[in-house]
């Protein structure tokens, strides 16, 4: 499956949050499970912080689901 672009409309989105904009998580407490599991990598790297500020150019990871911030 390819890498999907998430365009936002602001500097930043943190990343539970970005997980429910994208559709990855069904709520945003879904997101800080998966965030908290270990099951998202940002830029290739498992992140743990459901708070991360994600800036465009970012690479978000959720099993085999792949999105790129985009910015406006």
């Amino acid at each position: 499956m390819g890498t999907k672009s998430i365009t936002i409309k602001t500097p930043f989105i943190k990343l539970d949050s970005f997980l429910k904009f994208a559709g990855a998580a069904e709520t945003g407490g879904h997101g800080k499970e998966l965030v908290t599991a270990g099951r998202v990598s940002v830029n290739g790297q498992v992140c743990l912080m459901r708070g991360k500020k994600l800036v465009p150019g970012d690479l978000v990871s959720v099993g085999d689901l792949s999105f790129e911030v985009k910015g406006p």
